[in-house]
């Protein structure tokens, strides 16, 4: 070891003079240490939010969506279904048609947004079929009234079950009924399933019907309102998006799941910062009482820092020592601060301490998610502003004459 490693760990624990400065020593370690815990903790809760509406919102949305830039609706033409069948990247697609619908039973009515799409496909791009728990996610044309599958919180508001009928009415037409020189295009529509997304905004506002009552509901003869794809690797959704672009051109609108919810994980990005500059504002108090002790010791240590540089000790060996004491400080409280941060995750996660109202929530406790890049940024974050709390005391050390510090000893 180093002898101004040494002489700062000497320092550091020294008990027979000036207790004052080593209780400031305390507290920065502990105020060095509530911060680093605290911001690993709460980083890992926005992790862990984060991850859960991610799973939630991609269980429904698609990976990644292709529209049509001008208008409603676009052409499945030839070079895109060779395009989306060629990509090694895309798992599986699947067209859809989309449109506002008003939904009424004898008793009640509510809007929604009615998607036709093709029973086969569609749980290979969305989680709605998995998510069917009452019923089953099937349509059958054949019959008088089509198939629709709706949501929980929506069958809730019209007072709907299994086997109720639902008559969907187009806004095509809607115009010449005001005018009185026609009638809206309706069908009457038999619920055949029920599905419970965990998304009470999905639930209340989508219901689907089949691709072709659809085309014929909304009149979209041979066109699609877009199409819908799974991606082997979410990540791989952006640089796919690009490649769509590039290649599709002009003529089409392509959205990644980031895209389709981009406020709110915006939102939730700037609340994340917001919680690491507070918290780091704990971090920085406990620095700055790093910085008021380490120069009240310089101040104490005048005599000793005289002796050393009499014995032939450069101005660069003053230096270190007082910037190994600094970084030792917040060494300690990075390493306990981490270690306790960790320990709390890991209790969460193991066994739920904070839970949370199952019958409000859709989690039963709060969601704590790990992630080391964090840790290691709270890390390196605690550590340089210890470094640099420690710069100037140091500097102010190494500048003492020898002479000067030891005249009046």
């Amino acid at each position: 070891m180093r002898f101004e490693a040494l002489i700062a760990r000497r320092y550091l624990g020294s008990k027979r003079q000036m207790r004052f400065i080593n209780i400031i020593m305390l507290v920065s370690v502990i105020g060095i240490t509530v911060g680093v815990a605290a911001l690993i903790i709460v980083l890992s809760v926005f992790n862990g939010f984060n991850s859960v509406v991610t799973r939630v919102l991609v269980g429904f949305d698609p990976h990644v969506k292709i529209q049509g830039s001008e208008g409603k609706s676009m052409q499945m033409t030839d070079a895109l279904t060779e395009v989306l069948t060629e990509d090694d990247r895309i798992s599986a697609w699947a067209p859809f048609v989309e449109s506002k619908a008003l939904l009424f039973t004898p008793q009640l009515s509510r809007v929604a947004l009615v998607r036709g799409v093709v029973d086969s496909l569609i749980g290979k791009v969305s989680g709605v079929k998995t998510s069917t728990v009452l019923g089953e996610f099937a349509f059958d044309d054949s019959k008088i009234s089509a198939g629709i599958v709706i949501g929980l919180t929506l069958a809730d508001r019209l007072g709907a079950t299994v086997g109720s009928e639902i008559t969907v009415m187009s806004p095509v037409g809607v115009d010449a009924m005001i005018v009185q020189f026609g009638q809206p295009l309706t069908r009457r529509c038999k619920v055949v399933g029920i599905y419970d997304s965990n998304n009470k905004d999905y639930d209340a506002h989508y219901a689907f019907i089949s691709l072709e009552s659809a085309r014929r509901l909304f009149e979209y003869p041979n066109t699609i309102s877009g199409i819908e794809m799974r991606l082997h690797n979410i990540p791989e959704a952006e640089a796919l998006k690009s490649d769509l672009i590039r290649i599709l051109g002009d003529g089409y609108s392509v959205s990644t799941w980031y895209d389709l919810h981009k406020d709110l994980y915006s939102v939730m990005k700037v609340e994340r910062w917001t919680a690491y500059i507070i918290l780091c504002l704990i971090v920085f108090v406990a620095v700055f009482n790093v910085l008021g002790s380490l120069t009240m010791s310089v101040v104490e240590k005048r005599r000793d820092i005289g002796i050393l540089r009499a014995l032939g000790a450069s101005r660069l060996s003053i230096t270190r020592i007082f910037m190994f004491e600094g970084i030792l400080v917040g060494a300690i409280g990075t390493i306990v601060g981490a270690l306790i941060g960790l320990g709390v995750c890991y209790l969460q996660i193991e066994y739920q301490v904070f839970p949370l109202d199952p019958t409000v929530y859709i989690i039963p406790a709060i969601p704590v998610e790990i992630r080391w890049s964090d840790f290691v940024g709270v890390s390196v974050t605690s550590m340089v502003l210890c470094t640099v709390a420690s710069f100037y005391p140091a500097r102010r050390a190494a500048r003492l004459m020898p002479v000067e510090a030891t005249r009046w000893e």
